[in-house]
């Protein structure tokens, strides 16, 4: 069974708010965060513009660039407890540039945001990364997608 998730899912102001928020339903979004959930989750998704995704970067990891997910994790037991935070321009262009669809793009950083905030992490080592990589190719192939690398 499927652990169950308590979803928050917000849209920045910003110039394509109502394109992504049409495209990230509730339903679809909690769909694809459950399958990579081990426990109950309570967790906030946030998508926003370039700006507000550089200064977050900036202010949480020291980088000055917008990144494409931002995971900020709060426990992981008994529920998870984490904030997403998605830059949507950023989004955009890696899916462009990747030869995705935006959707198979926010799908898989959504994956991958979820198994940060239960404490995956491809920074850690080669063998951590190569853990997660095939995981999420996994789940995203569960869900219907591609290969996501």
């Amino acid at each position: 069974m499927t652990p169950t998730l308590e979803l928050d899912l917000q849209f920045g102001d910003f110039a394509q708010a109502a394109a992504h928020r049409k495209l990230l339903a509730r339903a679809k979004v909690r769909k694809w965060m459950e399958m990579a959930l081990l426990a109950p989750g309570e967790i906030s998704v946030r998508i926003v513009d370039a700006e507000e995704g550089q200064a977050l970067n900036r202010q949480f990891r020291g980088k000055d660039y917008a990144t494409n997910v931002l995971t900020f994790e709060y426990s992981q037991q008994p529920v998870v407890h984490a904030d997403l935070v998605l830059c949507a321009p950023v989004v955009e262009r890696e899916a462009r540039e990747q030869r995705k669809t935006l959707e198979a793009h926010y799908a898989h950083l959504l994956v991958h945001g979820t198994l940060h905030a239960q404490g995956y992490d491809h920074e850690a080592g080669e063998r951590e990364a190569l853990e997660m990589e095939a995981l999420e190719v996994l789940l995203m192939g569960a869900l219907g997608f591609g290969d996501p690398y």
